[in-house]
């Protein structure tokens, strides 16, 4: 064997249980974000909230990433990324205990409070493990390593979905029901009962995220950098701050448009479902077929990137096949419907594995800072779904108005709100097949 491939082999052994370790950072925030899917309905019917009101759940949860993102970048510059994740799991271990006084008082700005702490913990989380599994092998196959974190947090993400979705969605039709009849008292004990439902959940969750932070603080994970910024032409000055690099900020955007495109796959479809006339019991299981269509498509993304297809290539069959699927949400009904929102997750898999790669190539020393703004994009979740609840509540208003009884008005609004999607996976459109390229060499 050559010294060539003596030396591959030493560097894929060398990273092979760092890649383990982040894998399970993965798939611990990949459980606690897709559990948004059930806490939305639920949250809808304990505080008796409007679709627009209710999807604050995803808000609350992703605006902390533009509070957190930068301090995050100040913080991993002070302690390093081991020392970050370990801080981000205990922080979000805080925020699930918020959720025990939240359950007893049934006040949803403190269940909101609790999630905007996880959120916190989750920025810090992630700004460290993203970039820490790019740099920590060759640039090239960045996509193939983030498609194995993909697996990972989709895989915690279907099972985050199926079990709290069963904690807290079972029964719930049966209790809407009692609603209608019951007196104050008797909704206030019913609520109050479903409410407390969440308690023992969180309170296991707090525990295990801080001891998960405990231990990956004294976790085997090497001290890695990003490679110094490309090269400079002779009598060319290097590049000195973050706005000299235009595919950052075209990064940034297009993130802001994806991940509010797929928590809207992820978060909406039970509410979706339940909208079509499923009930609780059946819808809670629609977010796992999004993780899953997901998840095979990451694994079609570890062996076709970058050995069959580049990474570019994949981003630009991921937003074509968005802008198709939104078609057949909106054209087609029922359980059919459903299918195609489950389907964004093949449009939506290879999409973050892509960008990240693409924009932070060459930034050496601003990889943190730069990671922190891509970081900040994900409040696109903050505001675009809530955006969709309030196009539902608005659409159902003015089909009601129309002479349509409430329940067709739900799920028509419900379906024909998905136009949203379209700008989204327009601007993914524009970074695959120009944006990425713009103010690099690789043109």
């Amino acid at each position: 064997m050559s010294n060539t491939a003596n030396a591959a082999t030493n560097q894929k052994n060398s990273t092979l249980i760092p890649i383990l370790i982040i894998a399970g950072v993965f798939f611990i925030f990949g459980f606690i974000t897709w559990i948004n899917g059930a806490l939305i309905p639920f949250m809808k019917t304990i505080s008796e909230l409007t679709s627009a009101q209710s999807y604050l759940v995803a808000s609350a949860f992703y605006i902390s990433y533009v509070v957190m993102a930068l301090p995050s970048s100040y913080i991993l510059n002070k302690i390093g990324y081991r020392k970050g994740m370990a801080l981000g799991m205990i922080v979000m271990g805080i925020g699930a205990l918020v959720f025990i006084p939240a359950a007893e008082a049934r006040t949803y700005w403190v269940f909101l409070t609790g999630i905007f702490i996880q959120g916190m913990g989750m920025t810090l989380l992630q700004t460290a493990a993203t970039p820490y599994i790019i740099i920590l092998g060759p640039i090239e196959s960045a996509a193939k390593r983030i498609s194995i974190m993909g697996i990972a947090n989709k895989v915690a993400g279907a099972l985050g979905s199926l079990i709290f979705g069963a904690l807290l969605l079972a029964g719930m039709d049966d209790v809407k029901e009692k609603l209608i009849s019951a007196n104050d008292a008797e909704k206030t004990r019913l609520l109050d009962v479903m409410a407390n439902s969440v308690v023992l959940p969180y309170l296991v969750m707090a525990a295990v995220l801080v001891v998960l932070g405990i231990l990956i603080r004294f976790a085997p994970l090497p001290h890695v950098e990003a490679e110094p910024i490309e090269n400079t032409k002779e009598g060319e000055t290097s590049k000195t701050n973050l706005f000299q690099f235009p595919r950052l900020w075209l990064g940034a955007l297009t993130l802001f448009m994806y991940v509010g495109a797929e928590v809207i796959a992820g978060d909406t479809i039970i509410a979706y479902g339940i909208s079509l006339g499923f009930s609780g019991e059946d819808a809670k299981f629609f977010t796992m077929f999004t993780l899953m269509a997901m998840v095979a498509t990451y694994a079609l993304g570890i062996f076709l990137i970058p050995k069959y297809i580049h990474q570019s290539t994949a981003l630009k069959i991921s937003a074509i096949l968005g802008i198709i699927f939104t078609f057949c949400i909106l054209f087609t009904t029922g359980f059919t419907s459903v299918l195609f929102v489950a389907a964004l997750g093949i449009a939506n898999a290879l999409v973050v594995p892509a960008v990240w790669p693409l924009t932070l190539q060459g930034m050496g020393k601003f990889t943190k800072t730069a990671s922190a703004v891509l970081i900040m994009a994900v409040s696109g979740a903050a505001i675009i779904p809530p955006l969709y609840g309030r196009l539902v509540d608005e659409n159902k208003a003015d089909l009601m108005a129309q002479g349509l009884n409430e329940t067709l008005a739900f799920a028509e609004a419900s379906t024909w709100s998905y136009w949203i999607l379209f700008p989204c996976y327009l601007s993914i459109v524009y970074f695959a097949f120009w944006g990425y390229k713009i103010g690099t060499k690789n043109k």
